[in-house]
């Protein structure tokens, strides 16, 4: 099967001829870098460099589908966040001080779309749309609607409002949701096929469970209601209290860090779920050898993911060889 084909069988619950291996989460080495000659920080800026290099996921390094962009904060960006560059060797961060305080009321701006480097996403997601000819599935990327309102408020104000003051963050839940789903419906129009939603904020790590369940769930159920394509959630770390309530977002495919439980998941959220993630991507993609990533990968599928995946954003210093292992269990399941 071509690897749009093998995914989009597993989408539709049939049998590809094989396991599909691709990442939710950005994807970028430096090694692929130098082998396709694009570069950050024009990776982050600039529509043919980032092309090029999304593409590097599929042609370097085997993956069955590719993804842009490879940060989380161009839908901030549009809202009027201030933006740290990554330059070279990292990606960009959201700078204080955040444009709101929790009493202040956000505005969604009409022209959210042609705002910060949304244009040149956009434009990147047509290139590839071409050049790739429907072989290879392209993931686009959003930001989820709590992790957007902790760039508009600035994180720790935004969980403390969270506890003490809940009603307080609705209206900024509201506007993230809006950026999150304007930006995800304009990357379907322009050739993406299926949506990933990063929603680091909302793990448990981080925000209360009650605030998932009560407050962030209802803002993703509405975000991935009106979004037409197969949707991923991503959120970090382990997110078994709140799995169960994740599985009822709509979301078609969760992906999970190695700190989650696959076989909790699958319980909670039954059968028609996909669940992809397998290799932690810092103490093992990054820090260990083939064989190591060779046997998380195992222990990953044996526990019930269907799609082998990295648990996360992969470091960009990651060795080609393990990320080259990990594609390789995949093409023998």
């Amino acid at each position: 099967m071509k690897a749009k084909e093998r995914v989009m069988h597993l989408l539709n619950h049939q049998t590809p001829d094989r396991m599909p291996c691709f990442a939710a989460n950005a994807a970028v080495t430096y090694d692929q870098m130098e082998a396709v000659q694009a570069f950050w920080p024009e990776g982050h800026e600039k529509a043919g460099t980032m092309a090029r290099l999304a593409l590097a996921a599929h042609t370097v390094l085997g993956l069955d589908a590719i993804r842009v962009p490879f940060c989380q904060t161009f839908e901030a960006e549009a809202l009027g966040c201030k933006l740290k560059p990554g330059g070279s060797e990292g990606i960009p961060g959201i700078d204080f001080p955040p444009p709101y305080s929790i009493d202040d009321v956000p505005v969604f701006p009409q022209d959210f779309l042609s705002r910060g480097r949304i244009p040149e996403l956009l434009k990147a997601v047509r290139l590839l749309k071409k050049e790739l000819n429907d072989d290879v599935p392209i993931v686009g990327g959003i930001v989820g609607p709590l992790t957007i309102a902790g760039a508009l408020l600035e994180t720790v104000p935004l969980l403390r409002a969270s506890i003490k003051t809940p009603e307080k963050i609705r209206p900024f839940l509201e506007v993230a949701e809006k950026a999150g789903t304007a930006l995800a419906q304009a990357l379907v129009d322009a050739g993406v096929d299926i949506i990933a939603c990063e929603d680091m904020t909302a793990s448990p790590m981080l925000a209360s469970p009650d605030t998932y369940r009560h407050f962030e769930r209802e803002y993703q159920t509405r975000q991935f209601e009106a979004i037409e394509v197969p949707k991923i959630l991503h959120i970090c770390g382990n997110v078994d209290l709140i799995v169960e309530y994740m599985g009822r977002t709509g979301a078609d495919i969760l992906s999970l860090e190695p700190k989650a439980s696959v076989p909790l998941a699958r319980e909670k959220c039954g059968s028609d779920i996909i669940l992809m993630g397998g290799v932690d991507t810092v103490s093992t993609l990054y820090l260990m050898d083939p064989a190591t990533v060779r046997l998380e990968c195992e222990k990953a599928i044996a526990d019930g993911v269907q799609i082998l995946a990295p648990g996360c954003a992969m470091a960009p210093g990651t060795p080609l060889e393990n990320i080259l292992a990990m594609v390789d269990v995949a093409r023998q399941h």
